[in-house]
């Protein structure tokens, strides 16, 4: 197949440091192109593929100091991509929903996963005007609040099984918390929970300017104290060292979290996984195997020497089991063909094509 993979401009594929979107778009692009496909990959000029790279913008946006506003190299890349869409069979967008009415009347050829929560309000008119564009949701729970839109699938990210190295016998004697400094993910929870407990944390994030106040005012003041280290953001090559030689992770998140990365890449390298039941955690952590799933502080110091005595072997065998980019990609490409294959099924009275709604993919069966 032809394929179009159009990412976000924000972040270079992958990205020099953190951003979950532009690194699944990079495992599912490099995986495609393995199985053979012919696919280009529209993207930031700095990004790093063996597919056909169209660039769209010279830099990630959010590194380039010129940019004050995206939209106008969102609109650039759209206009590119239409008029090179008779090329393609398939193609996948990544950025929300900018795209529908400029390839409505591709409908059929077209996939949108998406990326973020949908719990907010003004996503709800989106989905019910533009019922004919095919949705890939990222997690069941994702689905809940627009759970009426034109979901096609379901399917769980996955990480190339080299990319983390397992530890099976850590020496760092650290707790970890990755991702954002930002009040949704709570790293207050994590510093309470390692504080309890009496294991050192070591916090490796980014701060966005929106979350600056946030980490000034609330997170700054805990970080006081040998026992609480602020790393800062880590790049690729840093992580599998940071989260490997953890006795476990912590995602002490508070909000609907549509999948969490981070999850699997601890699991890649042999990490179990404390989360707090909120989101897609459920479906990704499975409780006493690869990690264990709490819904207060107090329950979360309690259980973290049941954690630490889980199994590493086994947190990495359900991660290649469960959690491969090659079967997130062989789950899209069922899915590509799936769409295709009803391109001359029945159709809305505007001549919109209109595909059935499949399934959600079980990727915990498929390998």
């Amino acid at each position: 197949m032809k394929i179009a993979q159009i990412a976000p401009l924000m972040e270079s594929v992958p990205p020099r440091l953190y951003g979950g979107t532009e690194r699944v778009v990079s495992h599912l692009t490099e995986e495609l192109v393995k199985l053979g496909h012919d696919v280009s990959l529209f993207a930031s000029g700095d990004s790093t593929t063996s597919a056909n790279l169209v660039s769209c913008a010279p830099l990630a946006l959010r590194l380039d100091p010129h940019v004050i506003d995206p939209i106008p190299y969102y609109m650039l890349m759209l206009d590119r991509v239409r008029r090179r869409a008779v090329e393609f069979d398939i193609l996948h967008f990544h950025i929300d929903y900018l795209h529908f009415p400029l390839f409505r009347h591709l409908a059929g050829r077209t996939v949108t996963t998406l990326h973020g929560r949908q719990d907010l309000p003004d996503i709800k008119p989106i989905f019910l005007g533009f019922d004919d564009m095919p949705l890939v949701s990222i997690s069941s729970d994702q689905r809940k609040p627009v759970a009426n839109a034109n979901f096609a699938a379901t399917i769980h990210h996955g990480l190339p099984l080299n990319l983390m190295q397992p530890v099976f016998q850590p020496r760092g004697g650290y707790l970890a918390f990755i991702g954002r400094i930002s009040p949704e993910k709570r790293p207050d929870r994590a510093i309470a929970i390692a504080r309890s407990c009496g294991i050192p944390l070591k916090i490796a994030a980014k701060v966005d300017r929106v979350d600056e106040p946030y980490f000034r005012e609330t997170i700054a003041p805990l970080l006081d104290g040998p026992d609480v280290q602020f790393i800062g953001e880590i790049n690729e090559q840093s992580k599998n060292a940071f989260l490997g030689e953890a006795s476990g992770l912590l995602f002490p998140i508070d909000w609907p979290e549509p999948f969490g990365l981070v999850m699997i890449e601890a699991m890649a390298c042999g990490t179990p996984v404390l989360a707090f039941r909120c989101g897609a955690v459920p479906e990704i952590v499975e409780e006493g195997i690869t990690g264990t799933i709490v819904e207060t502080v107090e329950e979360a110091i309690a259980a973290i020497p049941r954690l630490l005595a889980l199994d590493r072997r086994i947190v990495r065998l359900r991660f290649e089991e469960r959690f491969s980019s090659a079967r997130m990609s062989r789950d899209y490409v069922r899915l590509y063909r799936h769409l295709l294959q009803n391109l001359h099924g029945d159709t809305t009275e505007e001549g919109v094509t209109k595909l059935p709604v499949l399934g959600a993919v079980d990727t915990g069966t498929m390998n």
